[in-house]
């Protein structure tokens, strides 16, 4: 059955020029009640569907038109069983429809991939507010159970982590490998370990680059490292002064940029100029140009609240088509998020012509419903080859 409503993962579909593509009825937002009647398809078999509707290969009753509808277009007519043929006028093989494609589609999302690089240094045991210790206030905001981030968001992006920290001379890592739903595994990981002893912050982002190296992200899955630091950096074996440690953390920062991994920093209970440096070098800060944004925090309250702006501004809003679309036929278009009709340039906008971003509430919607819905539409003639 063509049921153009899909569920939100299914890829995007465009049919390109050609034979006369016909649509469904079960695409519409609600479904006809006979699109979930089951039947008979083998050839031969009695029709047990309603009137309207013929038996599709899935075994479910389906329906291209209506009579009267007008869904099949100049030189075609509507069947008493729901297809569309050729009404015989000659006009069905030459007229404009029989070169446009069916462009009623399901869009696929971004889904990020998105290496949690988390310090566990002797000094995150320290307060940070309500006698709360920086690493509890880091794990609440990232796993509490309903607000911690990465549990809102767990189905959205492919989340790892990485808990650093030296074991003696050597770094020690505790690792949770990137998955969908991974927010119980990171949380266990937090909770079976504590603060321990240097801060080899170096180390620990190139580890992360290496990570993405040798387990690349999903195809289509954009990589971004966000690391959260209590301390300036130091090496597991202490032969570094502080300029040697710090400008290591940049260049590993700048490394991981040009490998296509830009880092995101957030201090917690530090401002120092070397975190706007690391922030910097992740994310290809060019001379001359204002600072990036980096997010210094001093209490369990701003360490939630800047995981959640950093998480979910690498979540996106923006769902990739295969086909551009004319920027003037965008506007007639007719996009649904969870079968809500959504308001052109209020909702939604078409972005390079091969993009739709949701904004506002959409966006909200899109980003905190687990299985979201999404279908569009557009007039005939509106793709561009």
């Amino acid at each position: 059955m063509n049921r153009l409503h899909l569920a939100f993962a299914t890829c995007l579909t465009l049919v390109a020029c050609g034979p006369k593509e016909f649509g469904s009825v079960c695409s519409e937002v609600p479904a006809p009640e006979a699109c979930m009647t089951a039947c008979d398809p083998a050839p031969g078999a009695a029709n047990a569907c309603p009137a309207g509707f013929h038996c599709s290969a899935d075994g479910k009753c389906d329906a291209q038109c209506t009579v009267g509808g007008g869904q099949c277009g100049d030189g075609y007519t509507c069947t008493a069983d729901g297809y569309c043929v050729d009404d015989g006028s000659g006009s069905g093989g030459n007229g404009p429809d029989a070169s446009c494609p069916a462009i009623n589609f399901t869009p696929m999302p971004t889904t990020p991939s998105i290496q949690l690089v988390l310090d566990r240094s002797g000094s995150m045991s320290s307060i940070i507010s309500n006698g709360q210790s920086r690493y509890a206030a880091m794990r609440d905001a990232l796993v509490k159970n309903v607000t911690g981030v990465v549990t809102q968001l767990e189905t959205k992006a492919y989340f790892g982590s990485e808990l650093y920290t030296c074991n003696g001379n050597n770094l020690d890592l505790i690792n949770v490998p990137r998955a969908l739903s991974n927010a119980n595994a990171i949380r266990l990981s937090l909770d079976g370990t504590g603060p321990g002893d240097n801060t080899p912050t170096a180390a620990a982002i190139d580890a992360a680059r290496t990570g993405f190296v040798t387990t690349p992200p999903p195809a289509g899955s954009p990589p971004v490292i966000v690391l959260a630091t209590d301390g300036l950096p130091n090496s597991c074996n202490q032969n570094l002064t502080q300029a040697q440690a710090d400008a290591q953390s940049v260049a590993a920062a700048a490394a991981a940029y040009a490998a296509g991994f830009p880092v995101y920093v957030l201090a917690i209970n530090q401002s120092s100029q070397h975190f706007q440096d690391v922030a910097n070098a992740g994310q290809g800060h060019v001379a001359g140009q204002p600072d990036v944004t980096y997010y210094p925090v001093a209490s369990a309250a701003a360490l939630a609240t800047a995981f959640q702006t950093i998480i979910n501004g690498v979540i996106s809003c923006d769902l990739k088509l295969t086909s551009s679309i004319d920027d003037v036929s965008a506007m007639n278009g007719t996009v649904l998020l969870n079968g809500q009709t959504l308001t052109y340039g209020t909702d939604w906008t078409l972005v390079n012509g091969n993009i739709i971003r949701l904004t506002g509430a959409a966006c909200t919607m899109l980003k905190t419903t687990t299985n979201p819905a999404v279908s569009a539409s557009f007039p005939c003639g509106s793709v561009i080859f």
